[in-house]
């Protein structure tokens, strides 16, 4: 509101001048004027009656001559007042509709606004510093989640589209530059509501100066940024609350993960997917010669994950700016070209250059010389899809599509991640194991997970984790039906973690402690059941017993008594 009055009254100085003067000028005279009184003495007006003659005459009111009649010198001044008035205002209201219609004020009005509805949200919000693909594709994410989500955008187009897509819960956007400290504050950075900060703008750049701008204003506040040069990722991986996410690096580490542990990567893909969607297919990635047509800097990260995985590889790339490396022909993708890269020997090619028609060329060429290629395409723009499709890839890289599995992996559910690394580093062993429990208790379906915080501030957990039991609460009782016992609970604990201590599928003989936390993975509507074990003790003690134990205040003393009794006569 401040940026509105300053610029309002800037705008408005001189008319607002002129006003006042052409007032104090028509008061001043109108007072000056002789007139007569009701008994013909002479009689001036006083300054508050002239004000009120002029307030009335300069808005064209008319409410006539008071309080007495006036006299031919009175009213020669009211028509020089009138006209004097009548063109001050014009000038006035001309000036304002010219300072409504500026753009600066305009923004300054958009920005007071979103500041003040931003100021107002009192539930969870994540702020989204650019709206290209990955933004509006972790927007709509981040609604589907029930989430509320806070746009930042320097584009005006890209700005105004959320007014004109479906949300269930239309985010809040403004249209300004992120890398400004007041934009971020008004956008809710420091707001106690506000669950990270995700930052998707294309420069590397401007992503640093974001992503390190909110980390001094809110020291406390997740940062998720979106870089793809090395430099960026090694200034920002200093501060201790900025995650780094290369989608190139990304989908790289994927690559090599399908060539050297597929178990890994499937088991990775099947637990970050829609829940409740078909489990998706191993990933089955031939190795062998490769070639790698575009050698950008997808073409540098698929190339390097290649080399770690043992497979060979010629990157072709029309660009004579590359320095030359072994590995590398300056060529037009010529049908020429593709043979003497080896495509004879090739098992498959990666299509990595920024242009869709250009890849979808390419793939074409390279199938009619070998049908059997393993195709890995990369898809640049949504809406050159249909030209992606028709490539029939085995594999697409969709850079808005990792970067919402990766920021839904970091924010919704951090826990799934932190298993999924351990995943990598135990490899296929650990993974076929996970596969074949999913596979038993789960079915081929994309299971859904949750987390279960054991904190004795749930009144259902405080008598137990307090030791105020005979029994300690084991793991598998979290797995038996708090509503049908011994009905269990579809469900497969993947985590256990006290402190930092992390279990692998834990034990269901397990013993739960204070702090601990479990991941799960399940069915739909498991995790809602579970967390009856939250609310009061009933729901423990009646799996542990058969028994549905006393609720009401009444019973539960009706209970001691009748034990009470039980005692004495024993």
């Amino acid at each position: 509101m401040g940026d509105v009055l300053f610029i309002a009254l800037r705008r408005l100085r001189t008319p607002l001048i002129t006003l006042i003067l052409a007032y104090a000028i028509s008061v001043a005279g109108l007072v000056a004027m002789p007139g007569l009184d009701a008994q013909g003495q002479a009689a001036s007006l006083s300054f508050f009656h002239a004000f009120y003659v002029v307030s009335y005459t300069a808005t064209t009111i008319g409410f006539g001559e008071l309080p007495f009649v006036f006299t031919d010198a009175q009213r020669a001044w009211i028509t020089f007042t009138i006209y004097l008035s009548v063109t001050c205002w014009a000038y006035a209201l001309g000036s304002i509709f010219a300072l409504v219609q500026e753009a600066v004020f305009r923004t300054a009005i958009a920005r007071s606004s979103f500041a003040r509805r931003v100021r107002r949200l009192d539930e969870p919000f994540y702020i989204i510093a650019g709206y290209g693909q990955s933004g509006t594709a972790l927007a709509h994410a981040f609604d589907e989640l029930g989430t509320r989500s806070v746009l930042i955008e320097l584009r005006p187009e890209r700005a105004a589209r959320p007014d004109v897509e479906i949300y269930h819960e239309p985010p809040l956007s403004l249209c300004a530059d992120a890398r400004w400290p007041d934009v971020l504050q008004d956008a809710g950075a420091a707001h106690p509501r506000c669950k990270a900060l995700i930052v998707l703008v294309g420069d590397d750049e401007a992503a640093q100066a974001i992503a390190i701008g909110a980390a001094a204003l809110a020291p406390e506040l997740t940062i998720i940024a979106r870089v793809h040069s090395t430099l960026a990722r090694a200034n920002l991986d200093s501060f201790a609350n900025i995650a780094v996410i290369d989608p190139f690096d990304t989908f790289a580490i994927n690559l090599e993960m399908a060539l050297a542990t597929p178990a890994v990567l499937w088991v990775e893909e099947w637990l970050s997917s829609v829940p409740g969607s078909a489990c998706p297919e191993p990933p089955v990635v031939p190795q062998g010669h490769w070639l790698v047509l575009g050698y950008g800097r997808f073409g540098h990260a698929v190339a390097r994950a290649l080399e770690r995985t043992g497979s060979s590889w010629t990157a072709i790339d029309s660009n004579d700016r590359l320095a030359d490396e072994p590995h590398l022909q300056h060529s037009d993708n010529s049908v020429d070209s593709l043979h003497t890269a080896g495509i004879e020997n090739a098992v498959g090619i990666v299509a990595c250059t920024d242009r869709d028609a250009m890849n979808l060329a390419l793939v074409t060429r390279a199938r009619k010389l070998k049908p059997g290629l393993h195709v890995i395409v990369r898809q640049n723009h949504v809406a050159e899809r249909s030209l992606i499709e028709a490539a029939r890839a085995h594999l697409c890289f969709v850079k808005s599509e990792i970067m919402v599995r990766e920021c839904l992996q970091l924010l919704v559910s951090p826990l799934l991640n932190r298993f999924l690394l351990q995943v990598r580093k135990h490899g296929s062993q650990l993974a076929e194991q996970i596969a074949v429990r999913l596979l038993t208790e789960l079915e081929e379906r994309v299971p859904h997970i949750w987390v279960f915080d054991c904190e004795p501030a749930h009144p259902g957990l405080r008598a137990v984790l307090n030791g105020e039991t005979a029994h300690p609460l084991l793991l598998r009782e979290l797995l038996i039906n708090p509503v049908a016992p011994p009905e269990t609970l579809r469900a497969v604990p993947l985590l256990l973690l006290r402190g930092e201590t992390e279990t692998m599928l834990p034990a269901l003989d397990a013993k739960l402690q204070s702090g601990d936390r479990i991941l799960f993975a399940g069915r739909g509507g498991i995790e809602r059941l579970q967390h009856r074990f939250y609310l009061d003790p009933s729901p423990l003690e009646y799996v542990r017993s058969g028994i549905e134990p006393p609720r009401s205040w009444l019973f539960r003393t009706l209970q001691a008594h009748l034990a009470e009794r039980r005692a004495r006569k024993s």
